[in-house]
């Protein structure tokens, strides 16, 4: 397939979808076969401005995959495919697109491309099932603030313990002198 030649046309489609296919912090791909094209619109709008939605035939995007150094994918490249290139937060990007199935079954969730690496349909569901980026650093923020914490009282421990003993002393020796006069 790779030392068939193509058109100027399809050559330069083959070129973007490469460049998307490098570009994307992940791809998704999904087979949209029955939904109409305000369906189609509306998918491409709730997914937002860092996802992008294309059509493309199967035969472009598989030798684009290729160029781009993406292996995994051939059996994936069967009947309407669309490719879904996220370049922003891929567990929003993949909550969009479980929401957009749940509500029209006939989108079909086939797999997709994570970090250089082929995933099935069921681990980009998972990826959805994941809590977004700032709850996640939230979390971290407030783990890392809690271990602090624990860290200041562990070394504040021995000084209050000392300050609290030579307090103890000195009111016993008060009251030593106390009880000597």
């Amino acid at each position: 397939m790779a030392d068939k030649p193509i058109r100027a046309d399809k050559a330069t489609a083959v070129a973007e979808l490469t460049e998307s296919f490098r570009n994307a912090g992940a791809t998704v791909l999904t087979e949209y076969r029955g939904l109409t094209v305000s369906q189609l619109t509306q998918l491409r709008r709730s997914l937002g401005k860092e996802t992008s939605y294309t059509i493309a035939k199967n035969t472009l995007a598989k030798r684009a995959a290729t160029d781009a150094g993406i292996s995994g994918l051939d059996e994936l490249f069967t009947g309407p495919t669309a490719l879904t290139f996220v370049s922003g937060d891929v567990v929003e990007a993949a909550k969009g697109l479980r929401a957009f199935a749940k509500a029209n079954p006939k989108l079909v969730i086939k797999g997709g491309v994570f970090e250089g690496k082929a995933i099935s349909a069921a681990e980009v569901t998972k990826l959805a099932d994941l809590e977004s980026r700032e709850v996640l650093l939230a979390k971290l923020a407030g783990a890392m603030k809690g271990n602090l914490s624990k860290a200041a009282a562990l070394f504040q421990a021995p000084l209050s313990k000392a300050a609290r003993a030579a307090a103890a002393l000195a009111d016993k020796r008060e009251k030593e002198g106390a009880e000597a006069a």
